[in-house]
């Protein structure tokens, strides 16, 4: 009687599975674990995770490591997934021509027209000509309403704050105005230039300095200005309050950066411009065939990042015969936040981007090396046993209603792989870039998230929105009363129910947008490559030949993602649902389990 233990070293976790083996080959599954991978799957740093998650399974069952008479390693395949963000246009404003702001907490509604004037130079004010009031942080509300009431003769339309003041301004002057506040660079605004304030009623969002067309009325621009404004109408779409200048000096130009060619060098080499957008990119990438590798312009935004990708994957493998290769990309269209030069406030405008995993293969990774050092830690005996994609295939028929032949998908953080394994016990594999990094990526770019983490927590959890202290509207729709008063912290935001209670999300966005980003992302990357990877190993690569798809890995724990799958796969009269790793593990462990089979095999061959 032996302990058997099979280990999964992935991209994000490790898992562990062990099972006690009798001499006539029957298996008891005793004890499972994961924990965090530690350094690049593949790496010796792996190690650490290893005996982490082995210690951690063995204590359940009251043993030691000592105690496991053979460990048994998945060859972690050479295959690292990478993700960049690459902008294809960025609009540049010098000197501050036209600026957006959308404070939190403007005050009054409507729009004005005047010229900019600051408040220390408002003697200076000529009758008949309208003015829009601006005031530094140096000057108190109790200030700048006093100005405002003294100087009734200066036609004042709007004032502009530099501090969060516009509501207490409002409520001392005697004259109704819009105010917008918060704008941080307030002495870099132009005494004397043109400007447009507007503000919109609460619940409503702006309608002039979102059009480009209103910015011309306003502003009275001429054609070819109206058509370089247009950046900026659009950067002020759904805000509440906006402030648009116009020095006489300034210019605003849209400068499209070298986005550069895609090559691949596959059945046939083919050649494809990123700014052809994602489907032509991968519809080029399906017309190459089986890919060798792949590379970028020299010198161009998608050259410079494949070329960080495989620098990146040359520092895992030093030697002299490393042949590193980039053999899959998944592109995805998308739109990032793109900071404006010379902005007042910080304020960002949504730019065409093309987001991209990448794949990349090395001749071989150090799994000997990493077996050799677990066992002079371990003290035991450790084989590098089984190709990643078989293992979970033999995991994923201990799902119960399960038979061969089978397909498999397993959704991990750097990459989507896929097997089918037939009547005969033969395994059909593929490697797709492409997976849970590329979706947080996508999220915390189209939210302008600062913190990876919280795109993370998005990804995983459903939202809600608190609306009092006792209940809260779900994303769905549905409304949620709870016992005992909600922490006042989470009053009026949107929250993350996470199994550990409430997350506030800190960025001021509409819980229907976040849910939308969310929802596209995972259909971009997983839905697009679910059909990918299943066509590439389907029989004669018609997905109609195949009847039944498990999900196992760590994204098919997620709460939406299975049920996009089984919608998608609705016209193939596929079965597709989330495996059930031993009828007790759920989607993970798959291939741990299948390490610890497969002794059983090699052992009655």
């Amino acid at each position: 009687m032996s302990y058997i233990a099979g280990v999964d070293i992935g991209n994000s976790t490790t898992e562990v599975c062990v099972g006690e083996v009798t001499d006539r080959g029957n298996v008891t599954f005793l004890t499972s674990a994961s924990c965090p991978t530690t350094g690049t799957k593949g790496t010796i740093e792996n190690v650490y995770s290893v005996k982490n998650a082995l210690k951690l399974a063995m204590s359940r069952i009251g043993r030691e490591t000592s105690d496991i008479d053979l460990v048994r390693l998945n060859e972690a395949a050479p295959v690292i997934g990478d993700t960049a963000m690459e902008t294809l246009t960025e609009t540049v404003i010098t000197d501050s021509s036209m600026i957006g702001h959308n404070p939190s907490t403007p005050a009054g509604a409507g729009q004005a027209v005047g010229e900019i004037l600051l408040i220390e130079n408002i003697s200076r004010a000529v009758p008949g000509t309208a003015y829009i009031l601006a005031s530094s942080s140096e000057h108190s509300y109790e200030e700048v309403a006093a100005v405002v009431n003294q100087h009734e003769e200066v036609d004042i339309v709007g004032i502009i704050l530099q501090a969060d003041e516009a509501v207490l301004v409002e409520n001392r002057i005697h004259k109704q105005v819009p105010i917008i506040d918060e704008v941080r660079r307030i002495d870099r605004l132009p005494d004397g230039v043109p400007a447009a304030i507007e503000v919109a009623l609460p619940g409503q969002t702006i309608r002039m300095l979102s059009n480009p067309y209103g910015i011309a009325t306003l502003l009275g621009l001429t054609a070819e200005e109206t058509r370089t404004i247009t950046p900026i109408a659009k950067s002020l779409i759904g805000k509440r309050s906006a402030v648009v200048l116009k020095t006489p000096g300034g210019n605003i130009h849209e400068n499209v950066l070298p986005a550069g060619e895609i090559y691949f060098y596959g059945d046939k080499n083919v050649t494809i411009s990123l700014d052809e957008g994602a489907d032509k990119i991968m519809a080029a990438a399906e017309d190459a065939g089986d890919i060798r590798d792949i590379s970028g312009q020299p010198d161009t935004n998608v050259g410079n990042m494949l070329s960080r990708i495989r620098t990146g994957m040359s520092e895992l493998d030093k030697s002299a015969e490393a042949d590193i290769r980039i053999t899959d990309i998944l592109a995805v269209d998308t739109l990032a936040p793109v900071l404006i030069s010379g902005a007042l406030a910080g304020e960002t405008c949504l730019e065409k981007a093309v987001g991209i995993a990448a794949m990349v293969k090395t001749q071989k990774l150090p799994m000997q090396e990493i077996a050799a050092h677990l066992t002079t830690d371990l003290g035991t005996d450790v084989k590098v046993a089984g190709v990643e994609a078989v293992m979970a295939s033999l995991g994923a028929l201990t799902t119960p209603g399960t038979k061969l032949p089978l397909a498999i998908l397993d959704m991990g953080g750097g990459s989507t792989d896929a097997a089918i394994i037939d009547e005969s016990g033969h395994v059909n594999l593929t490697h797709q870039a492409g997976a849970g990094e590329l979706v947080s990526m996508l999220i915390q770019t189209e939210l302008g998230l600062s913190d990876r983490h919280i795109a993370e927590e998005i990804k995983k959890y459903p939202l809600a929105k608190v609306e009092s202290l006792f209940h809260m509207r779900m994303e769905n729709g549905q409304m949620t009363f709870v016992d005992e008063s909600i922490d006042p912290r989470f009053f009026g935001r949107v929250v993350l129910l996470t199994e550990n209670g409430l997350v506030r999300i800190e960025e001021e966005i509409p819980m229907e947008k976040i849910v939308q980003v969310r929802r596209e992302a995972k259909r971009k990357v997983f839905v697009t490559n679910a059909f990918r990877a299943l066509k590439k190993v389907a029989p004669d690569h018609n997905l109609k030949n195949i009847s039944t798809v498990v999900l196992v890995g760590g994204s098919a724990e997620d709460f939406e993602i299975p049920e996009m799958l089984m919608e998608a796969f609705t016209d193939y009269r596929i079965v597709c649902g989330r495996g059930n790793i031993r009828g007790t593990e759920g989607p993970r462990n798959a291939v741990a389990t299948g390490l610890v089979l497969s002794y059983i095999g090699e052992m009655e061959g």
